[in-house]
């Protein structure tokens, strides 16, 4: 079976690409695919997460174990699409270059049959130019603490100057 995906950058501006993979593609098969949609070099740490219908992210699936002692994650290697994305679960978020945090969310649109003779993935539809710049993230919560002022008085911030 062939998915269609889109792929949707979280950006206010629309910018996507329409892509077709085997469902027998693994995730970093994918990976791979996005990244030369969108024009990345592919040399970035990525991480693909499950979602819910609200797109709140829930277990990470790395490119990478980068975690010190080993660990029990799932890597993109190890897990083909259409384990991980269904038609239950059409939804999935997508980072690449966790210093930028290029964000993505990714959908399923369409399950069908595998063309003869078409070669896969295919770029169905591309819309939009990626910006110099991944777009500015902006979080729920301000900090309380402004970073930019300077500290004049440190008995205030409970600290304790003998702690060694």
């Amino acid at each position: 079976m062939i998915y269609k995906i889109r792929i949707i950058l979280d950006t206010p501006e629309d910018i996507f690409r329409d892509l077709e993979i085997e469902d027998q593609s693994t995730l970093e098969d994918f990976h791979n695919s996005i990244t030369q949609a969108f024009g990345f070099l592919g040399n970035e740490v990525a991480s693909f997460y499950t979602c819910d219908e609200e797109w709140n992210q829930d277990e990470e699936i790395p490119l990478f174990d980068t975690s010190e002692n080993g660990s029990n994650v799932r890597l993109m290697n190890e897990i083909l699409l259409e384990d991980i994305l269904t038609e239950k679960t059409p939804r999935l978020i997508y980072v690449y270059d966790f210093l930028n945090m290029w964000t993505f969310f990714v959908e399923l649109a369409d399950v069908v049959e595998k063309e003869d003779g078409r070669p896969y993935p295919n770029i169905l539809f591309s819309f939009g130019e990626l910006p110099d710049s991944p777009p500015e993230k902006k979080f729920e919560s301000e900090p309380s603490f402004d970073f930019d002022e300077p500290l004049e008085n440190y008995d205030d911030m409970d600290f304790d100057e003998n702690w060694n």
